[in-house]
């Protein structure tokens, strides 16, 4: 495989990173994000440790080489996920999927909830990874730029299609291609985080807002629209209204974007740029419309009937936590037997059910409105054909784009 050198993190990257985990998406837990709470402590010493050593050497193009599999002789799986990201029974004494997985396999599966951020995870398992050394986890899931991170650095394993029958047929057509895995040969999404517009429409005066331009322009909403401290969501969100596709952008395209969101800085459109602490304004009305997370809209909506969303017509961006074997890992097959069962329909209904994200599957409504029609009928947990057509995804930067087009950013939004 091809080797090349340290990637490093700019003192840019590095502040984006603490933007985000202070206030933006990567401070929540999965389940606390719909409650709209940030997390506890952050995670500086992981962010540290990526900044002052680089990333070390490795392969990359072909995955990590295949390591020795044990799970015909050893039926077990230890798979690592966000906090309250997976279906807990009513007792908070058991983990009904699981449990079901491991009655039909005789698989055990070790779950622990020990990621809290992208960035400190990472800084746990990059000793092993960087050493070619088992991180004592089959099963991974971290977010999309994560992810791509891993798999260019050759600290994944490509993923056997004869063990994910239901996975290759069910994967959702807006998460099937995404730039950094085409065709999915390294990772499978467990959830979606789409980014859509919000609205209090009592603040707006019953009118309906949805598109960037209203955001941006309209002068009854002057001095009460917010959009996101995070780069990819709110840049990303600029480009579609300007008719640019945020998987294929060019510099122009983006400085564009930010061109278009400084003058509305200037003339005092935008209150400001904030991470989940919108809510609370937008809940009150002191904020009247924004770019905001769909996972905060639903836990908004079942307090306050006047908070509504929209999926503007130039189209939204999504995100995703995705399901990765790591390089040397014991039990490969075992843990692509777990991705598999919850590609099964009846199986995602379930966690989607408990977790309320946009579920990757497809054919699962049905078997969720079995559970809760309200959910079924959410297309902010299932996506209508409509709604899914219109979802985009940012595209990979390189180390080089990411540290000028923070710097862009963090100057756009004062940060």
């Amino acid at each position: 495989m091809e080797s090349y050198e340290p990637e490093r993190l700019s003192p840019v990257q590095l502040a984006a990173m603490r933007r985000s985990l202070t206030n933006g998406r990567g401070a929540l837990t999965r389940r606390s994000l719909l409650r709209a709470s940030g997390m506890g402590g952050l995670a500086l010493g992981g962010i540290a440790t990526l900044g002052a050593c680089g990333i070390p050497p490795a392969g990359r193009a072909e995955g990590a080489a295949a390591a020795d599999d044990h799970s015909a002789e050893e039926k077990e799986v230890t798979f690592s996920n966000w906090t309250e990201y997976m279906d807990v029974s009513d007792d908070e004494k058991s983990r009904p999927t699981l449990e079901a997985f491991t009655k039909r396999t005789g698989i055990r599966v070790k779950y622990t909830e020990d990621i809290n951020d992208n960035v400190e995870f990472f800084g746990k398992i990059k000793p092993q990874l960087a050493a070619g050394q088992n991180t004592g986890r089959d099963l991974i899931c971290v977010t999309d730029w994560l992810a791509a991170r891993i798999i260019r650095l050759g600290w994944a394993q490509k993923l056997d299609p004869s063990n994910l029958p239901h996975a290759f047929a069910n994967v959702s057509a807006q998460f099937r291609t995404p730039d950094w895995d085409p065709g999915r040969a390294y990772s499978y999404p467990w959830t979606g985080i789409p980014t859509v517009i919000a609205y209090n429409a009592k603040a707006t005066g019953g009118r309906k807002v949805d598109s960037v331009t209203q955001l941006l322009d309209d002068p009854k909403l002057k001095g009460r629209v917010s959009f996101l401290s995070e780069m990819r969501d709110t840049v990303g969100m600029t480009l579609l209204d300007q008719g640019k596709d945020p998987g294929k952008f060019t510099d122009t395209d983006f400085d564009g974007a930010i061109g278009r969101l400084q003058k509305a800085v200037d003339k005092k459109q935008i209150r400001r740029f904030t991470g989940n602490d919108y809510t609370a304004d937008l809940s009150k009305g002191d904020i009247a419309a924004c770019v905001g997370w769909a996972g905060d809209i639903i836990q908004l909506q079942a307090d306050n009937p006047d908070i509504k969303f929209a999926i503007p017509a130039a189209g939204y961006i999504t995100s995703s936590d995705n399901l990765l074997v790591p390089a040397q890992a014991r039990h490969k097959t075992n843990a692509e037997k777990l991705i598999d069962y919850y590609y099964e329909p009846p199986v995602a209904a379930q966690l989607a059910a408990y977790i309320n994200y946009v579920c990757p599957v497809d054919g699962v409504r049905d078997e969720l409105a079995k559970i809760d029609e309200s959910m079924a009928s959410n297309t902010l947990i299932l996506p209508d054909k409509e709604m899914a057509a219109k979802s985009r995804s940012f595209r990979s930067l390189s180390t080089e784009e990411e540290t000028a087009y923070e710097e862009k950013f963090a100057k756009l939004i004062g940060a």
